[in-house]
């Protein structure tokens, strides 16, 4: 199934993602037709329309999105995350009136950070509160929303009732304003906005839940899911960097012989084969952890957004140095990874927050490491 949707997908995107770098838009048509084909959240049980795949399957399937389109993959993972958290913390009803939606061509973004609350999202002075009439009243700013400039749905998390929750806000509902982030430098057609939520008024059954939760629960419900796509992703980055980098280096001479074959080339080869390997075995086993409800699956796709992302940096960088000024141009696939693999360091998780979440795991594992050979 995994493989039918990313040749779906390879047929509809072709050699039309350089000119979506450039002019930093998608096709909102193709947008609403992968999110109905079940591509864009394809975890989604078949129950609710969705393709029903594991993490296994959906995580080679985002890194086929990602090796051809960082911002494709990017709104990839903004509906995914939105239906996780659907999933995890809805109603029954919820999840069969939200996620059907979400199969059905409409698409999400998901709204965590704010202008004072990044990595620290403790901080969120957003709130929901009980409106009366049967609705809630959302208030608060968020930015760096992906998919925010395409979405139908928002995802909105904030304070409610003493705890946390996220709502579920229609993006032409009055008071919500979209403001799009001019010109950014990573997945630039990935539709980065801002959003203002001005005394938003939604029925109160589209509160995940209706109740308040602790944080740490509402955040990791999507945050794990955005960590698995994102690392998936990195996987894609790599081995669009890998191919191009083999095929140029292996078609072009310089001194007599290929490129390939001079030995300080053939280092940097060897260094971005062995980090889209490390990456990949690391989403593998986060992705096994997933499927197989470990208890620290959380910490395995920190853990797989660490290594993918910071193996995506250097291998897009070694990939800029072996093409040279054949990657110079705006919208080649290796400029692209060069800019997209550096904001996979810092979202979902900036690469400093996820050392320090898996050194907090490793000191609470003190005890277990410290009795190893």
């Amino acid at each position: 199934m995994s493989d039918d949707l990313a040749g779906l997908v390879a047929d509809r995107v072709g050699d039309r993602a350089a000119g979506w770098d450039v002019a930093g838009e998608l096709p909102r048509d193709l947008l609403a037709e992968l999110g109905a084909l079940g591509v864009l959240c394809a975890q989604v049980g078949v129950e609710h329309g969705g393709a029903g795949l594991d993490s296994r399957a959906n995580g080679e399937l985002t890194a086929a999105v990602g090796e051809l389109c960082g911002s494709l993959r990017s709104v990839m993972t903004s509906q995914g995350m939105a239906a996780w958290a659907i999933r995890r913390l809805g109603t029954a009803g919820q999840r069969d009136h939200f996620l059907r939606r979400l199969t059905s061509g409409e698409l999400a973004a998901v709204g965590f950070s704010e202008p004072g609350a990044g990595s620290d999202l403790a901080a969120m002075a957003t709130t929901i509160t009980d409106g009366g009439s049967g609705d809630v009243v959302v208030r608060g700013r968020k930015v760096w929303v992906t998919a925010a400039h395409y979405a139908d749905l928002l995802l909105v998390f904030g304070g409610y009732r003493g705890g946390a929750t996220a709502v579920v806000v229609p993006a032409d509902t009055p008071g919500v304003r979209v403001e799009r982030v001019p010109h950014p430098s990573g997945c630039r057609a990935a539709g980065h906005a801002g959003l203002v939520l001005d005394h938003v008024r939604v029925p109160a059954d589209h509160v995940l839940g209706g109740v308040g939760l602790p944080l740490p629960l509402v955040v990791t419900a999507a945050l794990t899911y955005g960590r698995m796509s994102v690392a998936w992703g990195c996987v894609g980055i790599l081995r669009a960097c890998l191919a191009a980098a083999v095929e140029h280096t292996g078609g072009r001479e310089q001194f007599g012989i290929p490129l390939a074959g001079h030995q300080l080339v053939g280092r940097l080869l060897a260094e971005l084969y062995v980090g889209e390997q490390i990456a990949t075995r690391a989403c593998e086993h986060a992705s096994a952890s997933w499927d197989g409800g470990a208890p620290e699956v959380a910490t395995d796709a920190v853990q797989a957004k660490y290594v993918a992302s910071r193996a995506a940096a250097a291998g897009a960088s070694h990939a800029v140095q072996l093409l040279a000024s054949a990657a110079a141009c705006d919208g080649h696939v290796v400029a692209r990874a060069y800019r997209d693999a550096k904001l996979m360091e810092i979202i979902e998780g900036t690469t400093e927050i996820c050392q320090l979440l898996l050194a907090e795991h490793v000191r609470g594992r003190a005890g277990t490491v410290r009795g190893r050979p």
